[in-house]
């Protein structure tokens, strides 16, 4: 029950938003257990996000997962996020922010896991 959400500043056409969202499906394998299959992803482009004091383009990334994931499968996601957010939308990866939420609470189709 993976979510990921990628705010940016930039424009995302819809074309580019199926690749992110596509890249994103393969990615989240980096976590045991997760797949395209339960992945919900949000893209919220021409978001009002500055970063350094500045409005280049950038990104936060915002990952929630159903369950644990270790250090290491993060750090790998992490990697994927931002080399997919660079070559799709040409943000540099030290523009782009990924926060994690791990938690044992997860509810889908009215009651919860």
């Amino acid at each position: 029950m993976p979510f990921i959400n990628v705010k940016t500043n930039t424009k995302v056409s819809n074309e580019k938003a199926v690749t992110i969202k596509a890249a994103l499906g393969n990615a989240i394998t980096a976590i045991p257990g997760k797949s395209e299959n339960w992945l919900m992803v949000g893209i919220e482009d021409d978001y009002k996000l500055y970063f350094k004091g500045t409005d280049e383009p950038a990104a936060m990334v915002e990952v929630q997962i159903y369950g644990n994931a270790s250090g290491n499968s993060m750090q790998t996601l992490t990697g994927n996020i931002t080399d997919i957010l660079l070559d799709t939308l040409g943000i540099s990866a030290d523009r782009v922010y990924v926060s994690y939420m791990l938690t044992e609470n997860w509810g889908w189709n009215g009651s919860n896991f």
